[in-house]
C-alpha cells in the first residue's frame, strides 16, 4: 500500500511539475505565445481554437505569392498577422508575425504601445534601416524588427533616403508604428 501510494505521488509530482502554462501573449525569440518558428499552418485552428481565423485568398497574378493570415479573438479585435513561407500549403510554416494586439509583450515588456527609449533601454540595437516612410529597427535578440514612422523624427530626417539613421536621431518618445517577428532563417 505504501509503494503503491508513493508511485502515485511521483506520478503526479512529475505530471504537475511537466505543466508548463505558456502565457499566450509572451513573445520570445522563437515563439510568440504558443506559436513556434516550427508551427505549420494546418495547427492555427488547434492554438487559436477560440479565436477566428482569416485567411486571404488571391485570385489574380497581382495579389502577391504570400497569404496572409489574420487573427482575430471572438469579439472582433485583431490579434496577429501571420505569413506562410509557402503559399496554400497547410504544411508550410509560418515565416512572420506581425504584431498588432498590444496585451503581446516581449519578456522585457516591449509590446506594439511602446517607445524607443523602452526598445532601446531594453534590447541591443543591430540594425536601423532608413525606409521611404518609416525607419525600421532590428532587434537580432528577439528576431524582430520595429516600425516607427518618419513623422516621429525631426522635420530635417524624414526626405533623405540615404541619410543613415543613427540611434541618437530617433526621439526616446517615439511611437512604435508596427513591429514583427521574422522565422524566415
Amino acid at each position: 500500500m505504501r509503494n503503491s501510494f508513493l508511485g502515485f505521488m511521483a506520478l503526479a509530482l512529475i505530471f504537475t511539475s511537466c505543466n508548463n502554462n505558456q502565457n499566450p501573449f509572451e513573445i520570445g525569440k522563437q515563439h510568440i505565445g504558443l506559436l513556434t518558428d516550427s508551427t505549420q499552418v494546418k495547427d492555427l485552428k488547434t492554438i487559436f481554437g477560440t479565436d477566428s481565423i482569416a485567411q486571404f485568398i488571391s485570385g489574380d497574378e497581382f495579389a502577391g505569392s504570400k497569404n496572409s493570415i489574420e487573427i482575430f479573438e471572438k469579439g472582433g479585435k485583431k490579434l496577429l498577422i501571420l505569413t506562410p513561407k509557402q503559399a496554400l500549403d497547410s504544411t508550410s510554416i509560418i515565416e512572420s508575425i506581425q504584431i498588432i494586439d498590444p496585451r503581446y509583450k516581449t519578456a522585457k515588456n516591449i509590446s506594439t504601445s511602446s517607445t524607443f527609449k523602452q526598445i532601446n533601454n531594453s534590447y541591443k540595437i543591430s540594425k536601423i534601416n532608413n525606409l521611404i516612410s518609416s525607419v525600421l529597427i532590428r532587434v537580432n535578440e528577439l528576431n524582430a524588427s520595429f516600425a516607427i514612422d518618419k513623422k516621429e523624427l525631426p522635420a530635417n530626417l524624414r526626405f533623405d533616403m540615404g541619410l543613415k539613421i543613427e540611434e541618437t536621431h530617433i526621439p526616446d518618445d517615439a511611437k512604435i508604428k508596427y513591429f514583427f517577428i521574422n522565422w524566415n532563417n
